[in-house]
């Protein structure tokens, strides 16, 4: 089969491979889409995966073309989506219900070979079935919607918060959407680049503004998200949170970023700080508010690549062009 391989830091070829053929617990994915994450920037800068070579991609869907022989509840030409999630289920974190801080993490399309390839592999556990009314292709968007659903697990935000994010990618468009529907009173938007805020408008949030300076919020937010990653973004969004607010760590960033803090601050004005890692049963939620229509595809998607131009999405999806990204086999 045909992949898209990281060989090295910075360089991506396609190649083919071996056809992947499942455990007994296993099934073959005939990969439909398979979108692009900020996640494939950092394994393609050489960090996040353990050792290269590596097939990326986590967010994806397809149908299921082959079977395990101890696989019960899947069947052959059934639409799925994939949890990407790899746990050992042994671990301290795991046991105690923190699977996604798994001493062992290991994911699809970053550990181990992904879905930018017309096929993939994936336990049978972490498959979701597709309802008639999702087009497979668009149910890639279910993975980074089970991120946006953990990082409201974590946030446990009140009722008629005022809520700050920076970046209207993808994923703080997400977020925008579960804050709107989690009882948000105001949802603001800041971001540097004028074609996403349009989209937070089309979308409807409160204000979708170069700098937060230019919204009026004295006080300033109970709720504050970085869906940057970017450390002049994260410095200025600490300095946003309300007393008795909390600030979310949501955007990865690169390993060498850093931020200051006022220690005093946060103590004196019980400042909550805290992150959100991946997906922790929050999957199949997530699957569910996608075929409720949380989401509209038409809108969260703006590209759709060839495998083939895999390297050519990437390069797009690294000069911020567009909101999600798909390479379609």
């Amino acid at each position: 089969m045909k992949a898209a391989v990281i060989s090295s830091p910075g360089v991506v070829t396609i190649e083919t491979v071996d056809d992947p053929v499942p455990g007994p617990r296993e099934v073959v994915i005939q990969v439909a889409a398979c979108g692009l994450c900020g996640t494939d920037l950092h394994i393609l800068q050489g960090e996040f995966a353990p050792s290269l070579p590596v097939v990326p991609g986590h967010e994806f869907a397809g149908e299921v073309v082959g079977v395990g022989t101890e696989v019960h509840g899947l069947s052959l030409g059934d639409r799925v989506a994939v949890d990407p999630s790899l746990y050992c289920n042994e671990c301290h974190y795991c046991r105690i219900g923190r699977n996604n801080l798994c001493e062992r993490y290991a994911a699809i399309g970053v550990t181990t070979g992904g879905a930018a390839a017309e096929f993939a592999v994936a336990p049978a556990a972490n498959c979701v079935r597709l309802p008639d009314r999702i087009r497979t292709e668009d149910a890639a968007l279910i993975e980074p919607l089970s991120c946006a659903v953990r990082g409201y697990d974590v946030l446990r935000s009140a009722l008629a918060s005022h809520v700050l994010i920076y970046g209207s990618g993808t994923m703080g468009l997400m977020m925008m959407e579960l804050a709107k529907r989690t009882g948000a009173a105001t949802v603001d938007i800041v971001d540097i680049n004028p074609e996403r805020l349009a989209t937070a408008r089309q979308l409807g949030c409160t204000h979708a503004v170069g700098s937060a300076d230019e919204i009026e919020r004295p006080r300033g937010w109970d709720v504050v998200v970085d869906a940057t990653g970017s450390e002049r973004a994260i410095q200025d969004a600490l300095g946003r949170v309300a007393r008795g607010g909390t600030y979310l760590q949501f955007g990865v960033a690169d390993y060498a970023a850093r931020a200051t803090i006022e220690p005093y601050r946060i103590y004196n004005q019980e400042i909550t700080i805290t992150g959100s890692m991946a997906v922790l049963h929050s999957y199949e939620r997530a699957a569910e508010l996608f075929a409720a229509g949380v989401l509209d595809p038409d809108v969260f998607i703006s590209h759709r690549f060839p495998l083939t131009d895999y390297a050519a999405a990437l390069a797009q999806f690294q000069a911020g062009r567009g909101r999600k990204i798909l390479v379609t086999p």
